[in-house]
């Protein structure tokens, strides 16, 4: 629980220093970790799921995965280490691939020869503009 609040602070106090800044990404993800990462984010559109990725992202870097103004209040983030390891997951199931992709729908993954992930919800609270820090795993 603390670390979500740490989360939410660290996004509401970016915010509040204008990070993003005008012209910036509309949706911006900080590495936080040690590690280089690589970063897919889902959000509904259109009536679907849409997943798309990978972003990488080294160690205290941001990339910006939206440069529009966000216009869902519900995004999905997963993203896992260079060798595959997950350093951020959640209760979301949606699809990705090996390579760059970009998926419509979040089911049937192994069917359609994709991979089941687990996505964590992040909750902009109908912000424009947010930016999602990711921590080290707790041990």
């Amino acid at each position: 629980m603390r670390r979500k609040v740490i989360g939410c602070l660290a996004g509401c106090i970016a915010l509040i220093h204008g990070l993003p800044s005008r012209g910036a990404a509309q949706f911006a993800v900080c590495n936080q970790t040690f590690d280089v990462i690589n970063v897919a984010l889902g959000a509904y559109e259109r009536a679907a799921f849409n997943t798309s990725g990978w972003w990488t992202i080294g160690p205290n870097q941001c990339a910006n995965v939206i440069d529009e103004v966000l216009t869902s209040r519900y995004f999905y983030v997963f993203a896992q280490d260079v060798f595959g390891r997950e350093v951020l997951t959640g209760a979301t199931p949606m699809c990705v691939a090996p390579d760059r992709f970009k998926i419509t729908g979040e089911a049937d993954c192994l069917v359609r020869g994709l991979i089941e992930a687990r996505f964590h919800e992040v909750d902009t609270r109908k912000s424009e503009r947010w930016t999602f820090f990711i921590y080290p795993p707790a041990k």
